[in-house]
């Protein structure tokens, strides 16, 4: 039998571990319920002189990195990047050549770029491995959210959040013809072997909640319970944001 947690018990809990630390605890209570008990609660070490919280746009999905060679954190054994561009494509990447022209501005830029794909077949995998560990390309790769129909409407969700556009050939356009105006933008990505984590810069906020209405129509067109519970769970997963603690001296343990 469940029932249904407290605030104050959760501050409790959530103040164990973080070590006794109950302001901490406090906060995560705090965080939670802002964005839901389904939403997402990021500790990071702050750079400020007080611990501080405050909500952004972002998402979670149950998918991590494809391989454990992107990590950049061995200790949490999880990729982490800030200032993250995003390749959102909507099919299998079978060729790294057709990568050519967006990793060759990714090295010139400086910054990171994680993709987001059907699949990626093992030869193009380990180009973008072996690049990763030669240090000369900031990357990670995963495979998209959901199958089928499904996926594609995963993939267009990420890129309303992150200001991108899904690579489609139906659409004309093709992956081996595209640049870096294409790539989606966050603030920060982490990457798990389970989990990933988008937080946006907060530029995208009105086309989320056009996104966020039109997907509230679908809902109600739409028949099956199923249906809407999956169309519910796109709108909790846009909307519901991540809320970002920033702690001084961080000793935070899982």
């Amino acid at each position: 039998m469940s029932k249904e947690v407290e605030d104050s018990e959760l501050a409790d809990v959530a103040a164990v571990s973080a070590g006794n630390n109950y302001e901490v605890g406090d906060m995560i209570a705090e965080a939670m319920s802002k964005v839901g008990r389904k939403g997402v609660v990021t500790l990071e070490e702050g750079k400020s002189a007080d611990n501080s919280l405050y909500v952004v746009e972002g998402m979670q999905f149950d998918r991590g990195y494809i391989s454990p060679y992107f990590v950049t954190d061995s200790e949490k054994m999880a990729v982490e990047y800030d200032n993250c561009k995003l390749l959102l494509v909507d099919k299998k990447i079978t060729n790294a050549r057709d990568l050519i022209a967006i990793l060759e501005e990714a090295i010139r830029g400086g910054y990171p770029v994680v993709i987001v794909a059907e699949d990626i077949e093992q030869e193009a995998l380990a180009t973008l491995v072996v690049n990763k560990l030669r240090g000369s390309l900031k990357i990670a790769a995963l495979k998209a959210p959901g199958f089928g129909e499904r996926k594609s409407q995963y993939l267009d969700d990420i890129a309303i959040l992150t200001g991108g556009t899904v690579i489609r050939e139906e659409v004309g356009l093709a992956l081996d013809k595209v640049g870096s105006e294409v790539l989606g933008h966050a603030s920060k990505v982490v990457l798990t072997k389970d989990t990933t984590t988008i937080v946006a810069d907060g530029s995208t906020q009105e086309a989320v909640n056009k996104r966020v209405a039109q997907i509230r129509n679908l809902i109600e067109a739409a028949e099956q319970d199923y249906e809407k519970e999956k169309l519910n769970e796109r709108i909790a997963k846009l909307s519901g944001g991540v809320a970002v603690i920033q702690v001084i001296f961080l000793t935070y343990k899982s």
